[in-house]
């Protein structure tokens, strides 16, 4: 197994250079007052170089929602029971969800993961409503222990590769989505572990907990990061020990997606700690994530500031579910269409202002 993780994070390289030099020379030059439209056009520059083309493919477009439970949940971390993850999957599978609503208006459709549900799922997999890529019946309680075995984390990474793999051919551009209730502890641990930054500065209200609560989920992580020491520089380490089957199930997508070169749309608190684990296993991966926008979640600036990206959209969203990736997807088409529909002075025949 570790070779094939191995084999694809060789298969992942930066963003062509030669292609976003194109790219800048023909924005460059468009009817509008230079770099008139902003980080749109960054955006457009971005697509060139992950896709090595001017005319950069958005439209085929998938939003790839990972469920799993955690051991953690026992800890008091939630407002909401553990029954809470299968019924929301059941839910999706409705189409009665917020990422349901949202994925519509983007024109994405909606891959449902089950990673690892307490609740067997085996009759939505069974209908081909769900992917069936599961781990267990949820993460330890990492408070007492590892979350999981460094088997079961590059598990879950090689189930997001294949996952990406087997979606790349159909798929334009991806967008990560999560489900567990009690999630964004494991987050909250990753962040603080990634970032450097303390607990009081990455863990928020989740679910919307109350002080109290908040003070014993600061506590529970506190005490999961003293009883596991994960490593920073090890992204294996750290999901193993203080990570989810979903957060894993992200983070391979997210490296299968780069390696096939396709853009792929972060979207909260939960899919960046994702992003973390699989920038810290391929720094170049970085370079195919979109942050799609900043989550209410006190934590998540400073997670993407340990990326390096710059959220398109700021809407006080904390949902996860893919929601925010669904959202901006009509971002990357509007790049696109700059790119590619909008006339260069010569072109058109229009005179460019003097130098």
């Amino acid at each position: 197994m570790k070779e094939r993780l191995e084999r694809t994070l060789a298969d992942i390289a930066p963003q062509d250079p030669a292609w976003r030099a194109r790219a800048r020379a023909r924005l460059d030059q468009l009817t509008m007052p230079h770099w008139a439209l902003g980080r749109l056009m960054d955006l457009a520059e971005d697509l060139a170089g992950m896709t090595r083309s001017l005319n950069p493919p958005v439209a085929r477009r998938a939003v790839v929602t990972f469920a799993a439970d955690h051991g953690v949940v026992a800890e008091g971390v939630s407002r909401f029971p553990q029954a809470v993850t299968p019924q929301m999957v059941r839910n999706f599978v409705a189409g009665g969800a917020g990422i349901n609503a949202l994925a519509a208006v983007a024109r994405a459709r909606v891959v449902v993961v089950d990673m690892g549900v307490a609740e067997d799922l085996a009759d939505l997999v069974r209908a081909g409503s769900v992917v069936g890529r599961r781990i267990g019946p949820g993460t330890r309680n990492m408070a007492v222990g590892p979350a999981m075995s460094r088997d079961e984390a590059l598990r879950a990474l090689l189930a997001g590769i294949e996952l990406a793999r087997e979606l790349a051919p159909g798929t334009d551009l991806f967008g990560t989505g999560d489900m567990g209730i009690g999630n964004t502890t494991p987050s909250a641990a990753i962040a603080a572990v990634m970032t450097g930054q303390s607990l009081e500065n990455v863990t928020g209200r989740g679910t919307g907990i109350d002080d109290a609560q908040l003070s014993r989920k600061r506590a529970v992580i506190a005490r999961a990061l003293r009883v596991n020491q994960p490593r920073a520089e090890d992204g294996l380490d750290v999901l193993s020990k203080v990570g989810g089957f979903e957060i894993g199930g992200i983070a391979g997508l997210i490296l299968g997606a780069a390696a096939a070169r396709k853009p792929v749309l972060v979207d909260g608190f939960i899919s960046t700690a994702g992003a973390l684990i699989a920038a810290a296993l391929c720094p170049s991966a970085r370079e195919y994530m979109i942050a799609s926008h900043r989550s209410k979640e006190p934590g998540h600036a400073a997670m993407l500031d340990r990326l390096g990206r710059k959220p398109l959209l700021d809407l006080d969203l904390r949902l996860g579910e893919g929601t925010g990736a669904a959202l901006a997807m009509p971002l990357l088409e509007a790049a696109a269409a700059v790119l590619t529909r909008v006339a260069t002075f010569d072109e058109a025949a229009v005179s460019k202002a003097n130098a």
